[in-house]
């Protein structure tokens, strides 16, 4: 087993129509915004930027993000890591009743020096702050929907699912 490979996989149910969940899950340089634990985003082109990461844990993360795939239709956002983290994350937002159910899964293996050197003894806490910072966006996401003005038939204000350089994080 390789200490320094990581899957992870949340489910986030949301009250809120699934072109606005995509549209915001969409849009990695509003992140910040609304969810903690991202701490910068910074674009480089339209289909990759920087990004610092932060949970509990006390220590930073820092991503180069490639968008991989962004398909509304589907209803999936795909990007690439690399840096401190080296794999890839995909969103899969699909209807959920009367709202959405927006599906995250991510593998990855650790590069980072202090990551790798702490691997064996640090698994467990690692997975607990991944964790953590997962339900602090879930909590980020539902009040940032809610806080959302709607635009005609509750269609998302602001860019168009699929609008380019959306490289969500």
């Amino acid at each position: 087993m390789d200490w320094c490979h990581y899957r992870f996989r949340s489910r986030w149910d949301l009250d809120a129509p699934p072109a606005a969940v995509f549209a915001v899950l969409a849009n990695g340089d509003d992140y910040p915004r609304w969810w903690p634990q991202v701490r910068a985003v910074r674009r480089i082109d339209e289909r990759s930027g920087a990004a610092r990461f932060r949970s509990l844990v006390p220590y930073d993360l820092r991503l180069i993000v490639s968008e991989a795939r962004q398909d509304p239709a589907e209803g999936v956002l795909e990007i690439g890591f690399a840096g401190d983290l080296e794999g890839w994350a995909r969103w899969t937002v699909l209807p959920q009743g009367t709202g959405t159910r927006a599906l995250f899964e991510q593998e990855v293996v650790a590069r980072k020096p202090l990551l790798r050197r702490l691997a064996l003894i640090g698994r467990p806490v690692f997975r607990a702050n991944h964790t953590l910072m997962m339900r602090a966006g879930l909590r980020g996401l539902r009040a940032h929907l809610a806080a959302r003005p709607a635009g005609p038939a509750g269609a998302p204000s602001g860019p168009a699912p699929g609008a380019p350089g959306g490289n969500a994080v």
